[in-house]
């Protein structure tokens, strides 16, 4: 059952346990980044209804957020040791997906059947390195602005990849035609190649150097892409577009590939839109184009810096608040055990809160995290 459906079923009792208290509750929301700040202050200044009513709107918000928001409102009702101890009766509850042992004789199985299946449930990561992290970064265009602050994204990206035990390869200034060739020739990889491809350089030591060992898959693959962007695409340093569909089908399950059903993640960083915002940063691409579909293909995930018809910003020095916020998300969440998606709602709530504007609310954005993943994907900290 997903933790919505659970929430569901399970709400009376929950609203009914809830009213005890309901400013700890709230509280706890806020804190754990359930809610916004926003959110918070709306919630807290509803006038018109009484305690019922107000954790009504507290759940329903949780609800409406969907099943990731759900799940961390679950085990946080059931982890937090000031929670558990002022609404004891939400103990006996069968508030499913939980990470600890269920006092309830009727979810107790089904406790026991989880815990058999963790392990099954995430994608195996044995290999040593994990995988390759590929980042394509367009600074330099053609007919198009320099893309300043790039660099430090690139840089961000190399030391937390690595840091997750990855081979960090980065690919500089491609036009659509050498994105596209370079794509391929990642996605048809199978046996240890050597050389690599021309162009290509591995992160070390603190830097890029040309690689020094044949490259291979591992148990997972990452793909960045840095670049100016629109509407589905993104663009090579010639202003020509890949369409993102193209970007993943690319990577596609066959009998051949060594990637079949290993995770395969992209996070592109570029606009996806045209109009011009006023503010200090920067945005990436200036054209619309055709919409994108999502891949149909098991094992993906793709994070877009913002949705459709909008931009993405870009510090020239401190780089792009997108690609920032993931490396600091990852370097935070990885080491407690949070896989990707739950970090990547972390993400989302991190880059929806700035302001690139000193009007607040005239200079937004939001990431777009799309996935077709069938287990969970737990990054953690290579140890050597």
């Amino acid at each position: 059952m997903s933790a919505r459906d659970t929430l569901r079923r399970n709400k009376t009792r929950i609203l009914q346990g809830l009213c005890a208290d309901y400013s700890l509750i709230l509280n706890k929301a806020q804190e754990t980044n359930l809610i916004t700040s926003r959110e918070y202050n709306n919630l807290k200044s509803i006038s018109n209804k009484d305690v019922e009513g107000h954790v009504v709107e507290l759940v329903d918000k949780i609800m409406n957020k969907g099943e990731n928001t759900s799940k961390a409102f679950l085990d946080l009702l059931q982890t937090d040791e000031e929670i558990k101890t002022t609404f004891p009766e939400l103990r006996h509850a069968c508030l499913l997906p939980t990470p600890v042992q269920a006092s309830s004789p009727y979810c107790g199985d089904m406790v026991q059947e989880s815990k058999r299946q963790k392990k099954d449930e995430a994608y195996a990561l044995g290999s040593q390195p994990v995988g390759l992290c590929v980042i394509i970064n367009n600074e330099n265009f053609t007919f198009s602005s320099l893309r300043r602050g790039t660099n430090k994204d690139a840089q961000s990206l190399a030391e937390v990849f690595s840091w997750l035990g990855f081979r960090v390869l980065m690919c500089k200034d491609q036009t659509r035609d050498q994105m596209a060739q370079t794509l391929a020739s990642f996605a048809s990889l199978g046996d240890s190649v050597w050389p690599p491809e021309p162009g290509v350089e591995e992160w070390s030591g603190g830097g890029f150097a040309a690689p020094q060992q044949a490259l291979e898959h591992g148990d997972a693959f990452v793909c960045c892409i840095l670049s100016h962007g629109a509407k589905g695409e993104v663009l090579g340093t010639d202003s020509e577009p890949l369409a993102i569909k193209d970007v993943t089908r690319a990577f596609k399950a066959t009998e051949q590939s060594a990637l079949t059903g290993k995770p395969k993640v992209f996070l592109i960083q570029a606009c996806q839109g045209g109009q011009i915002q006023q503010g200090v940063l920067m945005k990436d691409g200036e054209t619309y184009r055709d919409p994108w579909s999502v891949p149909q293909e098991a094992d993906y995930l793709v994070a877009v810096a913002t949705v459709e018809d909008h931009a993405a910003f870009r510090h020239p020095v401190d780089g792009s608040w997108f690609v920032q916020s993931v490396c600091q998300q990852l370097k935070e969440r990885c080491p407690r055990g949070e896989d990707l998606t739950s970090i990547l709602l972390h993400v989302n709530n991190d880059v929806g809160q700035k302001e690139g504007s000193s009007q607040p609310g005239k200079v937004k954005q939001i990431p777009e995290v799309r996935y077709t993943l069938t287990k969970r994907l737990l990054l953690s900290p290579h140890r050597t």
